[in-house]
């Protein structure tokens, strides 16, 4: 891997780990369902110049209803999931939660889709699941959150949910489509969807510049520059090495909630991070086993943080 390469993977591990720490500065101003509906809408506006490609246009058109699918899936739910879950939460622990989506996806795909695990890949379902009970326990031990806190990781395991669903469906239903046309199509359905609940629920006080600024780094940056970046280095690295970004995201996460916010970190939340991206490397076969779980691998290329 080139330099260059490692760069833009690093910037892009940066970005959607950064997406947490703008929902937690935005989330209690703007609420769950504006910000969601902000960050899709300007997400879209920041897109429009893709909407240049005629086959991107035509593809869109050809496929817009199992984009839209993607796009409630992928985007819309997932957005309003943990914009509430970054009104209780810290910005890092959500990120940890954020990393179980691989793991999600291995297991929905082998237990209803038929899809084989060998051995190790199993252990390394369960090792994850264990660092998610431990992560979710121990949390709730030590107060995160007050009584709102069960329901905010909650609300991070159902959009991670929506991830594996939106996975797998799009590798059936979009197999032939270029990935940037979907990540668009499904960005603008996205802010379709949200946009009546946007005005529904706008806070009825104008939210401060920091809140404003939170929701532009969101939509620009965190969404729209870093799905753009995310495509390019599939093209140029392949998606095996690209989706190794999954690794970062909860590292970024934390990072910038402790420089940012002053967010503790605690040995339950660096532990329980530790073990979920253990049983992830196992799940996905990024260590030791081959390479027989390539399709997991592949199958969250799509996903939206």
């Amino acid at each position: 891997m080139k330099k260059s390469d490692l760069a833009a993977l690093l910037l892009l591990g940066a970005l959607w780990g950064a997406s947490f720490l703008f929902m937690r500065m935005g989330a209690d101003q703007f609420g769950s369902l504006a910000l969601a509906g902000m960050r899709a809408i300007g997400a879209s506006i920041c897109s429009i110049p893709l909407l240049a490609s005629r086959r991107r246009l035509a593809e869109m058109r050809a496929h817009w209803r199992p984009i839209a699918i993607v796009g409630l899936a992928n985007s819309a739910l997932p957005f309003v999931l943990f914009s509430y879950a970054a009104q209780s939460l810290p910005a890092g622990l959500s990120a940890i939660f954020d990393a179980i989506a691989p793991l999600l996806v291995a297991a929905s795909g082998w237990l209803w889709l038929g899809e084989t695990l060998d051995a190790p890949r199993i252990g390394g379902l369960l090792i994850g699941l264990a660092g998610v009970t431990w992560l979710i326990g121990g949390t709730v031990g030590f107060g995160h959150g007050g009584g709102s806190a069960p329901w905010a990781m909650a609300a991070c395991v159902g959009a991670n949910v929506c991830y594996a669903f939106g996975a797998h469906y799009s590798q059936r239903r979009l197999r032939g489509v270029a990935p940037l046309s979907v990540a668009t199509g499904s960005q603008i359905a996205a802010a379709i969807l949200l946009l009546p609940l946007t005005v529904w629920r706008w806070p009825a006080q104008m939210p401060t510049a920091q809140a404003w600024f939170a929701m532009l780094g969101l939509a620009a940056a965190c969404t729209s520059l870093a799905y753009v970046l995310f495509y390019r280095l599939m093209v140029r690295i392949g998606s095996t090495r690209a989706m190794t970004v999954l690794y970062l995201i909860p590292v970024f996460g934390v990072l910038w909630g402790l420089l940012f916010l002053h967010e503790a970190v605690t040995w339950t939340m660096a532990g329980g991070c530790v073990v979920i991206l253990l049983g992830i490397a196992l799940t996905t076969g990024l260590i030791g086993f081959g390479s027989s779980a390539q399709l997991a691998r592949e199958d969250v290329a799509t996903k939206e943080v």
